[in-house]
This record gives structure tokens, C-alpha cells and sequence, in this order.
């Protein structure tokens, strides 16, 4: 019984610690990376714009669904293991830049990507920068202790470099 005691009494001070961690850490966060590929523009462009093909080459991503294209605004939903996430895309141009946002405000997070891409000797250049916003002191400190703010970002480039027969070299 006693040790149950102090096994619990140290989760819960483990608990406290992480919530109040989180609590002082601020909820926007900026992270940004980039690769090159050698791809034109309109090739990269291309792949990152249409959402239907993702489960075929990105990892964990299960399905995309489509919920809106109208009057230019694409609105779709994005399914993994993790998931379910509507996203929005708020800006697009084409072949140089491309703005989604989290559409889904009872998400315990939220907040954009910016996918900027440029034309180099060896093919073209993609930056993808998040700025998000974690709302729950507990997934703030996992996001930016355990899992890191860029490691979703480093996965999509690889990934990309994987659909493009590429290993790609991240750097900030």
C-alpha cells in the first residue's frame, strides 16, 4: 500500500511538473526547415497541391477527403493515426507559395503552414514554416520537449524527397 502511495504521489508531482512547464511556455511557436529537390517548381508545386494523391506518399496519413472546392477555397480533411484534421487553404501561388490552416477550432492545437518554393541550380527549394499554437500546457510541453515543433515538418521533407527519388538535406 505504501508503495502505491509514493508511485502515485510521484505521477502526480511528474503531472504537476509538465502542466506547470506548460503553462509557462508560450502557446505560438515558430518552426521552419527546408530542403531541395531536383524537381522543377511546377513539379514540387504540383505534388504539394494535390491533397487526393498524400496517402500515397506521405507516412501515417491514411486518407484525404475532399469537403470543399469552390470559388477557389479548397477545404479537405486529413486522417491518420493520430486523427482526424480539417485543414483550409488560405493562400495559394502558384508555382511559388502555398498557406494552409488547421480549420478545426476544437483541436488542442492550431495555426499555419507556409510552403514557400524556390528555383535553384540543382531544382527547387522548399520551406515549409508552422506557426502554430498549442492551447494545452500539457501537449505544449510534449510539443516542444518530447516530440519537437519541427518534427512534422522533417518528416513531410523527407517524405517529399522519398516521392521524388531524392534524399533531401534539411537545414533551418
Amino acid at each position: 500500500m505504501k508503495i502505491a502511495v509514493i508511485v502515485l504521489g510521484t505521477l502526480a508531482l511528474v503531472a504537476l511538473v509538465v502542466a506547470g512547464v506548460g503553462w509557462s511556455l508560450p502557446v505560438r511557436h515558430r518552426a521552419s526547415r527546408q530542403a531541395t529537390y531536383p524537381a522543377t517548381l511546377d513539379a514540387v508545386y504540383a505534388i504539394i497541391t494535390k491533397v487526393e494523391d498524400f496517402p500515397a506518399w506521405r507516412s501515417g496519413l491514411e486518407r484525404v477527403e475532399i469537403v470543399e472546392s469552390s470559388a477557389g477555397v479548397l477545404t479537405y480533411r486529413e486522417k491518420s493515426g493520430d486523427g482526424t484534421i480539417l485543414y483550409i487553404v488560405e493562400e495559394a501561388v502558384p508555382p511559388r507559395r502555398l498557406v494552409t490552416r488547421i480549420a478545426d477550432r476544437t483541436l488542442p492545437f492550431g495555426g499555419t503552414w507556409t510552403y514557400e518554393l524556390t528555383p535553384t541550380a540543382g531544382g527547387t527549394s522548399l520551406r515549409i514554416t508552422e506557426d502554430g499554437e498549442v492551447y494545452n500546457p500539457i501537449f505544449r510541453f510534449m510539443s516542444r520537449f518530447v516530440f519537437t515543433h519541427h518534427a512534422t515538418i522533417d518528416t513531410y521533407l523527407t517524405d517529399m524527397g522519398k516521392r521524388l527519388g531524392a534524399v533531401p538535406v534539411i537545414t533551418e
